[in-house]
């Protein structure tokens, strides 16, 4: 199809709002820019399916994600907005409402809107806890309706506070698609009752994503972290300027046998990876004049804290393409453990330690690979959630839909990734909508999962509307009336294609009794 018969397409398409159209036009003529200089091996690599670029545009003008620091936007104003230092809770929320307008990312949508209850409990002395409530719950009301965009992501806790507590009621009542949530989680500093309630909220809307917060804190430096969008982790008053994936299926067919996958295969495609990740952080940094902005000159984000995301999908089929090479059985894997029935990622032993064997080599391949613009020198591991695009292939290091296994063996199957994504990983666990009338379960299945070594815990319910896709919330309702209605909320499309592609709504539920899941072990 022709540029031209493109914008013909998306301006005469009765689903899409005037502003959702202009959105898709932006993106078609970002589209049909000169794409920035690469090799004729990484140009073939991208034709192949091998490595992809997340459509952020053929000449990258803004980072994929930002994330301001929000706590001295309000404490200092804005000479740009025009803005004085916020006193009181109105003219706190008032400030986000604007500088949100002006937090670009790879959706024009800010995916980071700051660690809530830091950001606003010195402006709420005073006020009653109704006062808050209503006040929030107007602020959680606008967010959704005015930044329709399930990738835009607040973050609270681990201590327990009024703010982190009305914003968990709110998010439980409203059941709002945006704006995505994670509970910090902190087994020295959290009550067990408050977990308890992001927990019940599982229950009830399927959010908030409960975030393991030691883990995630000691990747990071003392200026700190968010995690943003789906549930990636990344520096505050930083950012991600790009992500860059590898389909680790389309390596793996690649490779004439496991020896082959790790010394030539796999090592070559991360060098491939990592030259689209130096051109196009290149022309972010050196030719865009992004880090010009205000953000940048009142203090808001530092361009030595943006990294870029090295993201891999695939693992599942990965693993199961490997293990029919010739010198799989001769594999230095611990086979100690006797074989499952299935041979298969995800339910046999063998199976799950190629997994992880691939993560570790992709770590120190990350670890030691300098780049031009990272975070301290370097790029961020990431497990990535998949795309609407994509077809016969798993997301990040996802068990296949419809194949999992009960709760805990599953958690106790990929825990062991974890360990090496520091910018995120996340597996979404669907549950037995009898969950609702045992929460308890849900809170031991959480602590379980997060002493198992997960980095964030996430959970659907099965007969909830509101569900996850790749870590972004869309309502089953409002995808049934997509074709013939559109939606106001952006997101919604991508969940409508991401359901017939990825087949997210097959996911296996599971049956959670409380007295299976209190202390399972690795």
């Amino acid at each position: 199809m022709t540029v031209e018969n493109r914008f013909a397409q998306i301006t005469r398409d009765p689903r899409l709002s005037p502003k959702q159209k202009a959105n898709y036009l932006a993106l078609e003529a970002e589209s049909s820019l000169p794409y920035v200089k690469i090799s004729e091996a990484l140009a073939q690599a991208k034709t192949q399916g091998v490595i992809c670029d997340m459509f952020e545009g053929n000449a990258p003008f803004k980072p994929r994600y930002v994330l301001p620091d929000y706590v001295k936007f309000l404490q200092n104003g804005s000479e740009y907005l025009e803005l004085s230092p916020a006193q009181d809770l109105d003219e706190a929320l008032n400030a986000l409402t604007i500088i949100y307008h002006h937090v670009p990312s790879v959706t024009n949508i800010p995916v980071y809107l700051g660690q809530l209850d830091d950001v606003l409990l010195p402006y709420c002395q005073g006020l009653d806890d109704e006062t808050i409530y209503r006040k929030l719950r107007l602020f959680w009301i606008m967010l959704d309706r005015t930044l329709p965009d399930a990738f835009m992501h607040v973050n609270i806790g681990p201590t327990d506070n009024i703010v982190c507590r009305t914003i968990l009621r709110i998010d439980a009542e409203l059941k709002q698609i945006a704006p995505n949530l994670t509970f910090m989680y902190d087994p020295a500093v959290t009550p067990e009752a408050l977990l308890q309630i992001a927990a019940s909220n599982i229950c009830e809307c399927s959010k908030p994503h409960i975030a393991n917060y030691p883990i995630n804190t000691r990747a990071f430096d003392q200026q700190g972290f968010g995690i943003v969008s789906c549930y990636n982790s990344l520096p505050l008053a930083g950012g991600a300027n790009t992500l860059s994936r590898l389909n680790l299926k389309e390596v793996a067919l690649k490779a004439s046998s496991i020896g082959d996958f790790f010394t030539n295969v796999l090592p070559h495609y991360c060098q491939l990876t990592y030259e689209l990740i130096d051109a196009r952080a290149s022309f972010l940094h050196q030719e865009s004049n992004f880090f010009n902005s205000f953000l940048v000159q009142e203090g808001l984000i530092e361009e030595s804290r943006f990294a870029p995301m090295f993201g891999i999908y695939g693992m599942a089929e990965a693993v199961n393409i490997l293990q029919g090479k010739p010198d799989f059985n001769e594999d230095s894997l611990d086979h100690s453990i006797a074989k499952q029935p299935s041979n298969l990622y995800g339910h046999n032993t063998a199976a799950n330690e190629l997994g992880h064997k691939i993560s570790k080599a992709l770590d120190a391949i990350v670890k030691s690979t300098p780049v031009k613009f990272g975070y301290k020198g370097r790029a961020l591991l990431h497990s990535q959630g998949g795309m609407n695009t994509d077809r016969d292939v798993t997301p990040g290091v996802r068990i296949p839909y419809g194949t999992e296994p009960d709760a805990i063996s599953h958690i106790q199957a990929v825990a062991e990734h974890h360990q090496y994504y520091t910018s995120g990983i996340s597996d979404i666990l669907t549950i037995d909508e009898t969950i609702k009338t045992n929460p308890l379960a849900m809170m031991q299945l959480c602590k379980g999962a997060l002493n198992q070594g997960l980095r964030i815990f996430s959970a659907n319910v099965a007969s909830h509307d509101l569900v996850r896709v790749t870590g972004y919330m869309v309502k089953k309702s409002d995808i049934a009336r997509y074709k013939e209605q559109g939606s106001r909320t952006n997101t919604t499309g991508l969940g409508a294609e991401a359901a017939e592609t990825a087949k997210f709504l097959q996911r296996q539920p599971r049956v959670v009794a409380h007295e299976h899941t209190p202390a399972y072990s690795k």
